[in-house]
């Protein structure tokens, strides 16, 4: 039944091997479970009830990426994106001073518009617009960008008020930084060296073995818990899940009171969800389908449609559940990574994330550390398509160079994407190249540049 549903054999894959990626992806996504939550929970953001978020996020996920599944047959996993999250409560709820029910509304109608747009093959148009060039820039772009969630993840890199970024104080901070740092550079090493001896689950054997290293470190006083500065018990807690919570949320973005919201800063406001979404959503599908090797000859992505249907309800509904904006994860890499090809790494992911619901304590307690060697070394992985960009061509190379590191520098897959098809029309005109130029891309280049206008 799986051979014939998921047609793993034409894809070169087994159900072996989408399994344990499934598994993968879901342990280099599952720090949403504790992330979602703090972020929508804050008091001084949207100020959400933390366990009815967790239970949301947990079902949008599921409902998600089991869509992407069915749907397309893709190995992609889907929950709240991160910035959007945190763009939901500190900016729509916190500074802009609006009901957490309002914004809800605003994603609730974007996954509506979503629907249609991908349904029409706007999107899936937007997508194949999207230059080959371009694409194998936002797919090592992403890889960077990844990698650098990683090593802050790992407190690696820690933030520098001269120079933004530096790497961690060792030995001033031993006992939480120092000791985290040091336990991911262990478990990236032990990743990367099972990797290439062939070593099948490389990647979730190094997030699984840098954990145990830390509670072994907490168990003999190396890491001390400091829960004020965010380090907390690196032990797994049994605990049942408050259920009746959800219904502090669950279809509370129909109860929005707009009597003190003007249209337009509405729009404004469903504007900024959907622009942001549209262009991370894609540039998550082309970086990793691109690394997976499914683009065909032509740089597109077959049955992108409903991959991107999928995603469009995925946020509809995590609106009504109670959390932002649901869309496909960078960390789907991971399990491509581990060999995904298919839609059963996704069945996988998604069943482990309604799992979560019930042991939410244990999930929650991988730390951001032990994920961290799995989200660099995929980094590595994703940064080799720049092969395939032709630098001796820099009229193309140079918009895929700017697309690369804006992503990671501006902390955004859309901005990098933005940056890139900009850059590549401006470039391309410029130098007497525009018949490379689809007309797409010229409407895309408006818009972003309107983007940075008014948005």
């Amino acid at each position: 039944m799986l051979e014939k549903y998921f047609k793993l054999s034409e894809n070169h894959t087994t159900v072996k091997t989408e399994v344990v990626a499934g598994i993968t992806t879901f342990m280099t996504m599952a720090y949403i479970l504790a992330v979602n939550p703090s972020l929508l929970g804050n008091e001084f953001g949207s100020n959400m009830d933390a366990t009815a978020v967790l239970i949301a996020t947990c079902l949008a996920s599921f409902i998600g990426t089991l869509a992407m599944a069915l749907l397309a047959n893709y190995p992609f996993a889907l929950a709240p994106g991160m910035g959007l999250n945190a763009y939901f409560s500190f900016t729509v709820c916190g500074a802009m001073g609006y009901s957490w029910q309002v914004a809800l509304m605003a994603v609730f109608i974007e996954g509506l518009i979503f629907i249609v747009l991908s349904l029409t093959n706007v999107r899936e148009a937007i997508f194949d617009a999207i230059p080959g060039t371009l694409k194998k820039g936002v797919s090592a772009g992403i890889g960077l960008f990844i990698a650098f969630i990683g090593l802050q993840g790992a407190h690696i890199v820690v933030a520098n008020d001269s120079t933004l970024v530096s790497y961690v104080d060792f030995a001033g901070n031993w006992n939480t930084q120092g000791i985290c740092a040091v336990l991911a550079l262990i478990g990236l090493f032990l990743t990367a060296i099972l990797y290439i001896k062939g070593v099948k689950g490389a990647i979730l054997i190094g997030i699984l073995a840098t954990w145990l290293l830390g509670m072994l470190a907490q168990a003999v006083g190396i890491y001390t818990i400091d829960a004020e500065n965010g380090f907390y018990s690196l032990y797994p807690t049994l605990g049942m899940t408050d259920f009746s919570a959800i219904g502090k949320t669950f279809g509370q973005c129909f109860q929005a009171d707009f009597s003190n919201v003007g249209i337009f800063n509405f729009v404004v406001i469903l504007l900024s969800f959907l622009f942001v979404d549209m262009f991370d959503t894609i540039g998550t599908l082309i970086g990793v389908s691109s690394k997976a090797g499914m683009l065909d000859k032509n740089d597109k992505l077959p049955r992108v449609k409903p991959a991107l249907l999928a995603d469009a309800i995925a946020t509809s509904a995590g609106a009504i559940f109670g959390t932002s904006t649901t869309t496909t994860f960078v960390e789907s890499s991971a399990g491509v990574g581990e060999g995904a090809r298919t839609g059963l790494a996704s069945v996988v992911t998604g069943f482990l994330f309604l799992l979560a619901i019930f042991f939410a304590p244990i999930f929650t307690a991988i730390p951001g550390f032990a994920t961290a060697p799995a989200l660099i070394f995929v980094g590595f992985l994703m940064v080799s398509a720049i092969l395939g960009i032709d630098f001796e061509d820099a009229v193309e190379a140079v918009p895929a160079y700017l697309c690369m590191i804006a992503m990671p520098l501006m902390y955004s897959i859309s901005e990098g994407i933005a940056i890139g098809v900009i850059s590549y029309v401006v470039i391309h005109v410029a130098c007497k190249k525009s018949k490379r130029i689809t007309p797409l891309m010229y409407v895309l280049a408006v818009l972003f540049v309107c983007k940075y206008i008014f948005l």
